[in-house]
């Protein structure tokens, strides 16, 4: 397991939204790949982003994963990650098979670790080549990690934090189970803990993230334009690291 502490802002560009939910939203890959580039542009050092089917539907499938990724890398040079979530599959058989036939590697994927199959999801992973970042929402999901041989396979852990009243203190509890593994840490939130949570990132030297598949927001609740300037208004907080 590595000792250093890798600190950089990962803009998710998309997520599972549509465009009623914020025009800016990025649901095609060359719209992707415009939006990656304003991002990178605006200090974004690492991009998360959800394929889609040419209907919009988040998808493993691997004609979506090698369209999107290779549109965004021909945007950018910055590591590419996608979604493995479990809604992300509507296709048959396994989100496991999917990861076998992707033709494009992403340069990451996150695996969610209280969803069914995860070990399994990040051994495929793993065994093509792509690094697995760790998703534990929970402080049960993170036992389940810590308790199995994943730390020392692990790229990133990704703590996420919903909005809750108790969220601050959910997360200090998760960093401390996590952060004597040594591993890069990636703390974030969404919707309304969105940049509470970065404020905290911040001030644990934690990487952290942004972008309209967390909030659609800027920190006053005012309305932005879209992911560059959630970027901009990221790193004016102090959430990148050169």
């Amino acid at each position: 397991m590595s000792s250093v502490q890798q600190v950089i802002l990962q803009a998710c560009l998309n997520g599972s939204r549509d465009v009623d939910e914020h025009p800016a939203v990025p649901v095609t890959a060359s719209a992707c790949a415009e939006d990656a580039r304003a991002a990178v542009e605006a200090g974004a050092q690492d991009l998360h982003v959800h394929p889609r089917t040419d209907d919009g539907r988040d998808s493993l499938a691997p004609a979506d994963v090698a369209r999107w990724v290779e549109a965004v890398r021909e945007a950018v040079d910055v590591p590419v990650g996608v979604t493995t979530g479990a809604w992300a599959w509507t296709g048959g058989g396994t989100p496991i098979r999917a990861v076998g036939t992707w033709t494009t590697l992403p340069d990451h994927a996150s695996v969610n670790w209280h969803e069914r199959g995860a070990t399994d999801l990040a051994t495929a992973l793993h065994e093509r080549g792509v690094a697995v970042n760790a998703g534990l929402w929970t402080e049960d999901a993170a036992q389940a990690w810590l308790d199995s041989s994943w730390p020392e396979r692990t790229a990133l852990v990704l703590l996420e934090l919903a909005d809750a009243p108790d969220q601050e203190e959910t997360a200090e509890r998760l960093l401390e189970l996590v952060r004597p593994t040594g591993l890069p840490v990636l703390l974030h939130g969404e919707g309304r803990s969105t940049w509470p949570m970065l404020e905290l990132a911040v001030a644990h030297g934690v990487s952290t993230r942004i972008g309209l598949e967390d909030v659609v927001e800027g920190p006053d609740g005012g309305a932005v334009d879209d992911n560059a300037e959630l970027v901009r208004i990221a790193v004016g907080r102090g959430a990148r690291r050169v």
